[in-house]
């Protein structure tokens, strides 16, 4: 656990929560930490969906302005693969991970929620990439994954200008998946990773690379990679199980062991 980032796990579900006042700042401190606990959550068997949450009243603010502000080129080239890094092993958590967004998801903050399969947000929420009012542009995969979700020309206008994008829009060009309350955010994105917490394990981690690689490259090659993790499957307890129990009791009925 560490001092603002830690992993609670309840009943399969582990919750990424970010503390750190006033802002969730994402400092290089917060990034290790974040790197550590999606470590975590990757390599923990009775982990099998993950909830990403930054608290009732903000999701995460940005990164840290004033640990920036003096830093040099030279710092920065050192310095940049940090956050990078952090949200990488978020993205790359194997298993179903919902961003969860009360208040402010700015900067670093939208880039996180980014990294998730799906967001569940306030709706009164606000999310952005304003970076390029301090003169830079997101650094932590905002261009890149921002575009793929929303598209080119959206991820531009938003990025071009830094505007805030408000809950309503942000669901209307599929920045988020769903809007709640903000009271109910974190309970509908519990909900939610809780579904998965007896499902095939091996099943869903295949979908999600297959799909998260496959946005990567070319279809011919995005085919070849669900092909063979189609094919993978069967040498799965999982397939066995779902299968007979298809034909004994029809369809949701399997009690799957996660092998």
């Amino acid at each position: 656990m560490g001092e603002f980032v830690r992993l609670e796990v309840a009943d399969g579900v582990g919750t990424i929560r970010l503390d750190r006042p006033k802002m969730n700042a994402l400092n290089a401190q917060v990034q290790e930490e974040i790197r550590e606990v999606a470590g975590e959550a990757t390599a923990r068997d009775d982990v099998k969906a993950v909830v990403i949450y930054g608290g009732e009243r903000l999701f995460a603010a940005g990164a840290d302005v004033k640990e920036m502000a003096d830093m040099s080129y030279t710092d920065m080239i050192k310095r940049s693969s940090g956050l990078t890094t952090a949200f990488t092993a978020v993205a790359r958590i194997p298993k179903p991970v919902v961003a969860a967004i009360t208040g402010y998801a700015l900067g670093g903050g939208c880039e996180l929620a980014l990294c998730a399969d799906i967001r569940i947000a306030a709706d009164d929420a606000i999310l952005g990439q304003p970076e390029i009012l301090l003169g830079i542009i997101p650094g932590a995969g905002g261009t890149q994954r921002l575009s793929r979700l929303v598209g080119p020309s959206r991820a531009k206008d938003i990025i071009f200008t830094g505007r805030f994008v408000k809950a309503e829009e942000a669901l209307a060009i599929g920045l988020v998946d769903r809007l709640v309350p903000a009271a109910d955010v974190y309970t509908e994105a519990l909900a939610w990773a809780s579904q998965f917490a007896n499902a095939a394990t091996y099943a869903v981690r295949a979908a999600k690379d297959a799909i998260d690689r496959g946005l990567e490259v070319d279809l011919e090659t995005g085919l070849e990679i669900e092909r063979q993790q189609f094919a993978a499957l069967f040498a799965t307890e999982d397939r066995t199980i779902g299968m007979g129990s298809f034909v004994e009791n029809g369809p949701g009925k399997a009690q799957f062991q996660g092998r």
